[in-house]
């Protein structure tokens, strides 16, 4: 097989395996129930497997990067993708939550190394021109993780057996790992970075105004996406077929937007930025204005809303790493950490908009930080407007 052809071959693999890194993060969405009848847990001390994760990944995310981007790219993502695979299989017949718990943390800390190397070895596929498009393939396998991992392993739970959806997990991870293996050229050894080199990152105000921006971004998202299926239950009187089917039809919507943001931000990436929080923002008060139990009414809605969303993941992530080409890697784990801060602070926010305000009340949340977050996008464009990054700029550093 040429290298051509392995390049090929080797992104579905990349793909892959960011679906089965999102499913298994946020798959225990979908068995929180069965976790709190098997161990006997409240919701809330079961609800910490998905926020416990996502700190880990938050705080240490870029420490476990420096670490790791001194070993051959190839290896760390097999190595990754097999971490994963024993790690849900142990889950699935851990005896105890607190065992269960324990078993979240390799993972949630391998997870920044394999997300960041992956979207380098994605890029590394294509020519220069094409890592727009590069990028956006990659996420098509986060998004269907995000989207489509919680129904998969609910309804695996369902079917088959508890047990089941956590080999699900392992599977997927297993068989990525065994593609990237046979399939993604050698990458060799990275150029070696100090960790001095790529934390001077740290001392741009540029690279901190980012950070702020994608932080919003993701707690503006994932103030209502947190509580999708309470909301449609709640407001728009969908019964848990059609909630599931909703949220697929989300999931399609954000594959659509991820493709269209991919081109976009080879067009003009601030301005691409600039109207994502316009665009949630809107796609959140057209929810609340028209959403309903019409099916057909609510399809539009929740493609409008997934391609929304999910290009949010994109496009920060370009924006952010764009002001941080020296240490490409370095900088995509500061994406991963500001998002998953952004997931966790989205969580909590919205919980507490739906305490004080009902159901409804996380759209409102969702709306206050996608205005923040046009503030903070905006400013810096001001400040920085002189020293605007092009996407080809951006997209060397993955």
């Amino acid at each position: 097989m040429t290298n051509v052809a392995k390049s090929a071959a080797a992104m579905p693999a990349i793909m892959l395996g960011l679906f089965g890194l999102y499913t298994l993060e946020f798959g225990v969405m979908g068995l929180l129930p069965v976790i709190v009848e098997r161990f006997g847990v409240t919701v809330s001390q079961a609800g910490l497997l998905m926020g416990l994760f996502a700190l880990i990944v938050a705080i240490f995310g870029p420490f476990m990067v420096l670490i790791s981007a001194r070993y051959d790219r190839k290896k760390v993502l097999v190595l990754a993708l097999f971490g994963f695979s024993v790690c849900s299989t142990l889950s699935a017949f851990a005896p105890t939550f607190s065992s269960l718990m324990a078993l979240r943390i390799v993972p949630a800390l391998l997870h920044p190394i394999f997300f960041s190397a992956a979207f380098t070895a994605a890029a590394s596929l294509y020519p220069k021109e094409r890592k727009a498009h590069a990028l956006a393939q990659a996420f098509v396998g986060t998004t269907f993780g995000l989207v489509l991992g919680v129904p998969a392993t609910t309804w695996i739970a369902a079917h088959f057996a508890y047990e089941a959806s956590f080999l699900f997990c392992a599977a997927v991870t297993a068989l990525s790992g065994v593609g990237l293996l046979l399939m993604l050229p050698g990458q060799g050894l990275p150029v070696a970075m100090s960790f001095g080199h790529q934390l001077a990152v740290l001392r741009k105000p540029a690279l901190w105004l980012n950070i702020m921006a994608t932080i919003l971004v993701f707690t503006a998202m994932f103030s209502v996406y947190s509580y999708a299926a309470e909301y449609l239950k709640t407001e728009s009187g969908m019964d848990g077929t059609t909630i599931s089917l909703m949220l697929v039809i989300f999931g399609l919507g954000g594959v659509s937007g991820n493709l269209l943001a991919g081109r976009l931000l080879a067009k003009h990436m601030l301005m691409t930025t600039l109207l994502h929080p316009v665009s949630l923002a809107a796609a959140y008060l057209v929810l609340y204005i028209f959403g309903g139990s019409n099916v057909g009414t609510m399809t539009i809605i929740a493609l409008l809303w997934g391609a929304t969303h999910t290009s949010g993941m994109l496009i920060t992530q370009v924006w952010l790493t764009s002001v941080a080409s020296e240490a490409p890697e370095f900088a995509t784990s500061l994406f991963v950490s500001a998002g998953n801060g952004g997931v966790v602070l989205g969580a909590a926010v919205g919980g507490l908009f739906i305490d004080r305000f009902g159901t409804a009340g996380a759209i409102g949340s969702g709306l206050i930080f996608s205005a923040l977050s046009v503030l903070v996008i905006g400013a810096k464009a001001l400040i920085y407007r002189a020293q605007q990054p092009r996407f080809q700029a951006a997209s060397a550093t993955h």
